[in-house]
């Protein structure tokens, strides 16, 4: 009997396709309770989303949306790997180690020595995986949200450069943010903070789900 082309054909679910893989995971992350930032200690590698909620005008839309959905709307997306996976390890059942909670307590070490923003106005939620699904699930975290921290401003991630590398200048983070020590040290980037204050006012303007905050 011939197939009746008027009849749609469903494709199978793979749960085990990778999509799927990191869209299981980001929904457990996001299901997760939210912690003030830094998390208490505790061991573990994994993926992390950090949520705003004050009252810094730059992050308005933000904020509210996350004061009226408990923070679901991630400001920053991140993963912390533990340190056997520069040396190959990734995936062999090594001791994690605190790699996550150390990652998270290093963000709040910049937020609190930047003069705009307040630690007690951040929050984070996280889930800890074994090694190989953690780039899978940072990966689909960033795509799902684009967060703006990751998106428009970047460098809000980085690490002291040192003196050995020539030619680095201020992250877009630090020329809006500014108040990093080391980061002081650097000549200003490209983009001046009044552009930069442009482009995530242009950002909120275009991303519908903030646009639909209240609804």
């Amino acid at each position: 009997m011939a197939a009746d082309k008027n009849i749609p054909i469903i494709e199978p679910y793979n749960p085990l396709d990778k999509e799927n893989i990191g869209n299981s995971i980001a929904n457990v992350l996001m299901s997760n309770e939210k912690q003030k930032l830094p998390p208490e200690p505790f061991i573990g590698a994994g993926v992390y989303a950090i949520f705003y909620v004050g009252d810094n005008s730059l992050y308005k839309p933000l904020a509210e949306y996350n004061q009226d959905h408990d923070c679901m709307y991630p400001i920053y997306v991140g993963k912390a790997v533990p340190q056997g996976a520069r040396k190959g390890g990734i995936g062999l059942g090594e001791n994690q180690g605190p790699a996550l909670q150390k990652r998270l307590g290093d963000h709040a070490k910049s937020i609190t020595e930047v003069n705009d923003l307040n630690i007690d106005d951040f929050f984070c939620r996280f889930i800890v995986v074994d090694d190989i699904w953690i780039p899978l699930a940072e990966s689909l975290m960033i795509s799902r949200y684009k967060p703006v921290w990751n998106s428009i401003i970047d460098g809000f991630g980085n690490h002291d450069p040192g003196s050995g590398r020539k030619g680095q200048v201020q992250s877009p983070w630090d020329m809006l943010h500014p108040g990093r020590s080391w980061a002081k040290k650097l000549p200003a980037g490209p983009k001046s903070q009044s552009e930069l204050s442009r482009l995530v006012a242009y950002y909120f303007k275009t991303n519908e789900i903030l646009q639909r905050k209240g609804k």
